[in-house]
């Protein structure tokens, strides 16, 4: 609701810091936009012009002078990994090498300084975020062997790991161990692979380990099984790795995160021990990610109704952290169990995998859940019909319930999802962006029309936020992928049905995300009494040319009335 000063209820306030003399959108249901904002602690005391602005202040106010900039909530990422970004710093990188002789000075230089017969473990070959065009992007167009790596550091255990599948969205996954890290993980010639998914490469004439490791699945396999002795990411790794997260997000303009597919405890206790330190720079809704030791439904309902019940509704903690709700999905599957050899070490992941369950105790956990007013995420296939056998036996029509990383949605699914009131995150990168074309082939252009079908779902009235999952980290990507739905392969439209405006998708990325986490009333538009969360950007995203929206960046971020990002 657009407010002027002379309607703020306490006129004796001076603002603390104002913005004047631009272009101040505040993404409500009525598009309000003005030329000028003031913050006072917190919150927001009011918008308006710039003269009546300019009226709230004293002697101590910071003026700051947008120069025609556009300023709008901060935004709100629908479905982060935000603790992943900052954690790939965590290890020695191997970006700017284009040689396996490249890759051997940085490992021999690695050696040179880490004591011997201590473990050095890489960042993947390849530059990030996306780790693309490996091994081609070196001039030999090959991983390098054991032996090569043995030349460099013949005392050292070495391991080169493989990236986060959905980074780069195409397989094989790729780590090399040297013959130190193959003696200590055990690994020889009659070693078998625990999973069809891992490929041990082996030289032809003798049988032994090449010390390349293929694994054919998105979520790494080989650290959790052949190689789990190498050295874990440890606390003080996820807590420096989860506060240059934030300094990173914060600089894309995203002032809070909800983390639908779950956190598991390690991560949980990283985002503690950052928010005992004091305010977040960037706000975190987190769901649980329970880590499941027996499918005996009798287990998990006392489970809920004991140690669970603080899931409940807004769940605990405070505005700037807060743990509520959990994930659950059905792919129980041997591969999960294997990846949970670990537990409670996740590796990039940073949810359990054995939060998985048999889909029928997953049915009978969601009602008990329903029944206590837990909130629920998943994207298991055919999540919505399972929310529908859940809603027959216990309503979760005002629990929001999640369904995230939409793909296909036809007239009827969306009908269905806007009865059972379930709010939909978007996975724009995945389903638009990256698979487009392959989904276009398979099934022909008139199906293309229920690839994330963000028109149909706002116009059927159906809550929809957008995500980033971390690639990458700049909610700018899907809101562009939302408003020109351009495939990578072809750069072609996919389904311009479907296509959003711009301020739309900044609605998505924003006021949306404050639906998912029940804290529309406190954030997400830019209205007096609301925590001032917001951005102002580089350039204005309502303007730019189409193609370079996903190139726009904060000047300036403030959370809670702090600036936490200024350039």
């Amino acid at each position: 609701m657009h407010s002027t000063p002379s309607q703020h209820p306490d006129l004796s306030n001076f603002a603390d810091t104002i913005f004047t003399n631009g272009k101040v959108l505040s993404l409500d249901t009525n598009s309000t936009q003005t030329s000028a904002i003031a913050v006072r602690g917190e919150t927001i005391l009011a918008l308006g012009d710039d003269t009546g602005i300019q009226s709230l202040t004293d002697q101590n106010t910071r003026r700051i002078d947008l120069r025609g900039r556009l300023l709008t909530p901060g935004l709100i990422d629908g479905h982060a990994h935000m603790d992943r970004e900052g954690l790939k710093e965590a290890l020695p990188t191997l970006s700017g090498c284009r040689s396996i002789d490249d890759v051997l000075q940085r490992i021999q230089a690695l050696a040179a300084q880490t004591p011997v017969g201590e473990w050095i473990v890489t960042m993947p070959i390849g530059e990030p975020p996306f780790y693309e065009n490996v091994p081609q992007c070196l001039v030999e167009g090959r991983f390098p062997t054991r032996w090569e790596l043995d030349r460099v550091a013949p005392n050292h255990p070495v391991y080169i790991r493989a990236i986060w599948g959905h980074w780069r969205n195409t397989l094989p996954l790729v780590s090399v161990a040297n013959s130190c890290a193959l003696e200590r993980a055990g690994l020889d010639r009659a070693t078998l692979s625990p999973s069809a998914n891992i490929h041990i490469d082996k030289c032809h004439s003798t049988g032994e380990p090449t010390g390349i490791l293929y694994e054919y699945t998105y979520k790494p396999l080989v650290e959790k099984t052949l190689m789990r002795c190498i050295p874990p990411f440890n606390a003080s790794q996820r807590l420096q790795g989860l506060r240059r997260s934030m300094d990173i997000y914060a600089g894309y303009g995203t002032t809070s995160v909800f983390e639908g597919h779950g956190i598991a405890t390690e991560v949980m206790s990283a985002y503690q021990s950052l928010r005992a330190e004091g305010p977040l720079p960037v706000r975190a809704a987190l769901m649980f990610s329970p880590a499941w030791t027996d499918t005996n439904m009798q287990t998990i309902k006392l489970f809920l109704e004991d140690w669970g019940r603080w899931l409940a509704g807004r769940g605990l903690g405070d505005d700037y952290l807060r743990v509520a709700g959990l994930f659950t999905e059905s792919d129980y599957c041997e591969e999960n169990s294997l990846r949970s050899m670990c537990r409670p070490y996740t590796g990039w992941a940073g949810f359990n995998f054995n939060a998985a369950l048999p889909r029928e105790i997953m049915i009978d956990m969601m009602v008990e859940a329903a029944r206590l007013g837990i909130q629920v995420g998943s994207f298991d296939d055919g999540v919505l019909g399972l929310f529908e056998q859940v809603n027959r036996r216990e309503p979760i029509d005002q629990q929001r319930w999640i369904i995230e990383h939409i793909g296909c949605l036809n007239d009827d699914d969306i009908k269905r999802a806007r009865d059972l009131g379930v709010v939909m995150q978007a996975y724009t990168n995945k389903w638009i962006y990256q698979d487009g074309e392959r989904l276009r082939a398979q099934h022909g252009d008139e199906f293309t029309e229920t690839i994330v079908p963000l028109r149909a779902l706002i116009d059927a009235g159906v809550h929809v936020s957008l995500a980033t999952d971390n690639v990458p980290p700049t909610l700018m990507a899907p809101i562009w992928h939302a408003v020109a739905r351009r495939t990578e392969e072809a750069n072609q439209i996919l389904g311009p049905g479907q296509k959003i405006t711009r301020t739309e998708a900044l609605a998505a990325a924003s006021r949306e995300g404050a639906y998912l986490s029940f804290e529309e009333q406190q954030k997400g538009t830019l209205e007096p009494g609301k925590f001032a969360d917001l951005c102002v950007w580089n350039e204005n995203p309502l303007e730019i040319e189409e193609a370079l929206l996903p190139t726009v960046t904060s000047d300036l971020t403030m959370t809670g009335g702090r600036i936490v990002h200024e350039v």
